[in-house]
């Protein structure tokens, strides 16, 4: 990490909501889901709040041996938007505890706010990371684990 990875980073990101990220999408296997609404699901805009993060901080990581990952959402999803329209979300560091980040967060569509709340990455040596993910991997085979 960069001594420029620092509480008070801002970061904006805009994104236009494609047709494959509403709710039908999210789990085309789950039949519950087909018949829900045609808005941005939930669980892409997860995605999208952590990617805002994601590239906020990137510019002040070892960027790529160094990565984060999402460990803590706490957000809500308050108005829908539908396929078209474009989300504006807006990230601020708001605290840096050793690898730990904490971010507040807030979106809208350019009619609504969306979502606010926080979310938590963690730092990560990349090669480390995957290293210990290959040895549960071979655990978990090695166990039948499916």
């Amino acid at each position: 990490m960069k001594d420029t990875l620092r509480p008070g980073l801002t970061h904006e990101f805009r994104f236009r909501v494609p047709e494959n990220k509403t709710v039908p999408h999210l789990y085309p296997e789950a039949p519950e889901f087909q018949v829900m609404p045609r808005v941005l699901a939930t669980g892409f805009m997860v995605g999208l709040l952590e990617w805002a993060c994601i590239q906020a901080i990137n510019p002040h990581l070892d960027w790529p041996h160094e990565q984060s990952v999402g460990t803590l959402v706490n957000f809500s999803h308050t108005a829908a938007t539908p396929p078209g329209m474009s989300v504006t979300v807006r990230v601020k560091l708001e605290s840096v505890e050793g690898r730990k980040l904490t971010f507040s967060i807030n979106a809208d569509d350019g009619i609504d706010k969306i979502s606010e709340g926080t979310h938590e990455r963690f730092v990560i040596d990349a090669a480390k990371f995957n290293s210990k993910l290959a040895a549960k991997a071979e655990r978990a085979a090695a166990m039948g684990a499916k």
